[in-house]
């Protein structure tokens, strides 16, 4: 009996072993695939399309016909869009009425345009939520479109702003920088 559970276990740690190293070999394998490099690029473009057509549907203006940015500052940060052509003024509007709705949105706890439009809860979301009482929201209007500038005196929630504006820069990929300056 001693021999056969000794077996056994042996068998098992080996299949563990083997099954530990077997992940890394599947992407080692998919890299050497020539079509990856294009099977990756097709998931990224759906996943892009599908966060633009939420964006349009959640926040009521073009994806394509407008310019995200969001900006860390020692304080928080700013959330800003603009109309790619100054003479767009149906965009611009639609910008304004967004921005105006979402800093009150965001000042009383509800993030639930930004969870529908990445389709998840955003990190830094929950502690903003927590927080919300000790974070300030001011739209502003700007020459083509609009901004809410987001501030704090509490460290973590301002540790929370950074990380929900971290995750719309990559997500909408401004190419905005990720760090304080």
């Amino acid at each position: 009996m001693k021999r056969i559970f000794t077996a056994i276990l042996g068998i098992t740690l080996l299949s563990l072993a083997s099954a530990a190293q077997n992940p890394s070999d599947k992407q080692d394998n998919m890299k050497d695939c020539p079509m990856h490099e294009q099977h990756q690029a097709s998931v990224a473009g759906h996943t892009d399309q599908d966060m633009n057509r939420r964006g349009e549907q959640g926040m009521g203006f073009s994806q394509t016909k407008t310019t995200h940015h969001f900006f860390l500052s020692k304080d928080g940060g700013v959330i800003q869009v603009t109309a790619n052509a100054g003479d767009d003024k149906e965009s611009i509007e639609q910008i304004r009425r967004h921005f105006e709705h979402i800093s009150h949105a965001f000042q009383s706890g509800d993030f639930n345009i930004p969870m529908f439009v990445h389709d998840q809860t955003p990190p830094g979301v929950p502690a903003m939520i927590k927080l919300k009482d000790t974070i300030r929201y001011r739209y502003e209007q700007i020459e083509s479109g609009a901004r809410v500038l987001i501030s704090s005196d509490n460290a973590e929630a301002v540790d929370a702003v950074h990380q929900f504006l971290r995750f719309q820069i990559t997500e909408h990929k401004t190419g905005d920088a990720l760090e304080v300056k």
